[in-house]
């Protein structure tokens, strides 16, 4: 009985059909289909993060200069990655650039934020104290 069944093992061909190979060719396909907006989606919003935190360390830059001279400086420029505050550096995220709004508030700065990998522009106004899409 076991030479039989032994045999018959040996005999049977091993493998997957072809019909197996499609139902997992179109299931990864699926996976694919869910995960690859959804990972793309993911980059946008770190670059958006990215922007954001600039801002924000733009922002604690303006205010330090402000402790020492009781003035905000006029205007801040973005070369080469890097903000001049009044003649400090600060080092920017790749693609972003920080620069002064148009408009200056009464008493305070506007901080004006993008990137190259987004679309969408941020704001940082000193008298509301944060930030926002709309300009000031």
């Amino acid at each position: 009985m076991l030479a039989r069944i032994q045999k018959a093992m040996k005999e049977k061909d091993e493998g997957f059909t072809l019909i197996e190979l499609l139902v997992v060719i179109i299931i990864i396909g699926i996976l694919a289909a869910i995960a690859i907006p959804v990972f793309l989606n993911q980059r946008k919003k770190a670059s958006e993060a990215s922007v954001k935190s600039d801002l924000r360390t733009v922002a604690n830059e303006m205010e330090t200069y402000y402790t020492d001279s009781q003035s905000y400086p006029a205007t801040v420029a973005t070369t080469a990655g890097k903000a001049s505050v009044a003649g400090t550096q600060v080092q920017l995220s790749a693609a972003n650039t920080v620069e002064t709004a148009g408009t200056q508030p009464q008493g305070g700065y506007c901080l004006k934020g993008s990137s190259t990998n987004t679309t969408k522009i941020w704001y940082y106004n000193s008298t509301t104290g944060g930030l926002t899409q709309t300009a000031c």
